[in-house]
């Protein structure tokens, strides 16, 4: 099955939103539930990209993937997996948001030279850089409270979580100052890991303080996880990233499909090959069983390497459609194999 073209339709409505997208994430549809909103409430909404959450999803898969290698690890109950499940997604939905917007309030400027996002709602003025800073600024609270809930020590969990807050603070900016802003984002993206282990209780890394003779160590499976989940995400956003290839070149914008152009596909081999070594041997050093390297391993090695094949990086709706569809083959395939492996150690 290939992507469906989606034909631009140009017609606006009264809030200043587009009636259909060209392709898909734009932040400026209006289509499906939507519709069915009070206009004041669209550009809120469009702002934390919540039609379709793929942004929450990314941002919570890795969560996922730090919770439950941590309960394998641990051989921790059921009911404490799914009750820090259900406290991260709350607080991957917060995070989702506050980064959305806080992009977008420093990406107007660029925003309003790309065609797919020239109608976001901050570009489009249907919503003022001051109303969108204090909208972001609520949903880092609600974030932060979340964070709190964590059975962790705050003082201890705010540490912890700090490289990522100020990494997505500056992210923003990377598309501006280099060309691999990809490697930002899914370094960002993937420290989900280190809080998923976290929450569950397992300190992933740990340093002395200083004088103290006591050395930086750090699971080495959990390494290999995070590792691997930072090249995935460079994988799937560099596809992204060739859906405005034309517009970014003029505007100035930097990215890897920018850096590489017509030699991305190469590129993004050879990512996957290193994504793949990275997944086994971290398997391999936590001891994961079968149905761990068939399900994860294998998983993502079909899904990914199927993406690659087929894509079309000249066309933005075959980007869109293998990027929307294609990190949900990958992410349900490494939690699915996490799951297996963790549901087998149960009945040990």
């Amino acid at each position: 099955m290939g992507p469906k073209r989606k034909h631009r339709e140009t017609t606006q409505r009264q809030d200043g939103s587009i009636k259909e997208k060209k392709v898909g994430y734009g932040g400026n549809d209006r289509s499906g539930w939507l519709a069915r909103l009070p206009d004041s409430w669209v550009p809120y909404v469009q702002l934390a990209r919540l039609s379709p959450p793929a942004g929450l999803c990314l941002i919570y898969f890795p969560h996922i993937f730090g919770i439950l290698h941590a309960a394998i690890l641990q051989k921790s109950s059921p009911s404490e997996v799914l009750w820090t499940s259900a406290v991260i997604l709350g607080g991957s939905f917060f995070v989702s948001n506050a980064i959305h917007i806080w992009n977008d309030i420093i990406d107007a400027p660029l925003d309003a030279l790309v065609e797919r996002t020239s109608r976001r709602p901050i570009p489009r003025g249907a919503i003022t850089k001051q109303a969108a800073l204090a909208f972001t600024a609520t949903q880092a609270a609600g974030a932060g409270f979340f964070l709190s809930s964590l059975s962790y020590p705050l003082s201890q969990s705010v540490l912890y979580a700090m490289p990522s807050i100020l990494l997505w603070t500056y992210y923003p900016w990377a598309k501006r100052h280099t060309s691999c802003p990809q490697l930002v984002l899914g370094f960002v993206l993937a420290w989900g890991i280190i809080v998923g282990s976290l929450a569950m209780g397992v300190e992933p890394f740990a340093i002395g303080p200083v004088g103290s003779g006591v050395k930086p160590r750090m699971d080495i499976s959990t390494s290999c996880l995070f590792a691997a989940s930072v090249i995935w995400t460079m994988i799937y956003d560099t596809v992204y990233a060739h859906l405005d290839l034309k517009d970014d070149l003029k505007a100035g914008i930097k990215s890897l499909a920018v850096l590489y152009r017509d030699e991305t596909k190469p590129l993004l081999w050879k990512l996957l090959g290193s994504m793949i070594t990275l997944l086994l041997v971290g398997g391999t050093a936590s001891d994961m069983g079968t149905l761990y390297f068939i399900i994860a391993v294998g998983g993502t090695a079909a899904s990914l390497g199927l993406l690659i094949a087929k894509v079309d990086l000249n066309d933005s709706s075959s980007c869109w459609w293998w990027f929307s569809n294609g990190f949900w083959s990958v992410g349900g395939s490494i939690t699915g194999g996490l799951v297996a492996e963790y549901l087998y150690q149960q009945t040990m």
